[in-house]
């Protein structure tokens, strides 16, 4: 049943995760508020992992979400329930649009869908951004801002962007600045 259940949840969440897999991240945080097995610092920990690995970030999520609910059968029910609609929605529309490809009515769809997407997206990372630089629990205005957090976004941010270098190099960088410092 529990299975089931992911199938059926990550099924919805990949009908309308409409711009990829850290789109899907506004609709964890929904299961989050729903259910009791799931929580915020958890969806932190899944997409800090979920992006370390090779993949579709969505689809590692899922089976992590699903791995951590029902081992391993829950991790495939999650990943299938996330990639099924966009496997028959795909097969769909590919069908359509080439009957229609030079259409206006389908040009003006995706113009509408870009900046929906993109909506999606900067949701999601806002969330990213919340989770790992906003305490909740700060008893001063200054300790509501984790200070250190907020550093190392900055210097990797810097890094990214000046030496374009791969990312496996900067989540490394991270993750060892983590023991480091203490976070």
């Amino acid at each position: 049943m529990t299975c089931l259940f992911l199938f059926a949840q990550f099924f919805q969440i990949g009908l309308f995760s409409i711009g990829g897999g850290l789109a899907t991240l506004p609709f964890l945080y929904r299961l989050a508020e729903k259910q009791d097995w799931l929580s915020l610092q958890m969806i932190g920990n899944i997409q800090a992992v979920a992006q370390s690995l090779p993949g579709a970030i969505g689809v590692n999520m899922a089976a992590y979400t699903g791995f951590l609910r029902a081992g391993v059968p829950g991790a495939l029910a999650a990943a299938l329930g996330l990639i099924s609609p966009s496997i028959a929605i795909i097969i769909g529309i590919a069908r359509v649009l080439q009957a229609f490809k030079e259409s206006a009515l389908v040009k003006a769809v995706f113009s509408g869908l870009r900046p929906a997407a993109a909506g999606l997206l900067c949701a999601a990372g806002f969330g990213a951004v919340k989770l790992s630089l906003y305490n909740r629990s700060g008893a001063s205005f200054y300790s509501f801002i984790r200070i250190r957090e907020c550093i190392l976004l900055a210097v990797i941010y810097v890094l990214i962007a000046r030496f374009k270098g791969h990312p496996i190099i900067y989540i490394a960088l991270a993750g060892i600045a983590g023991v480091v410092l203490g976070l």
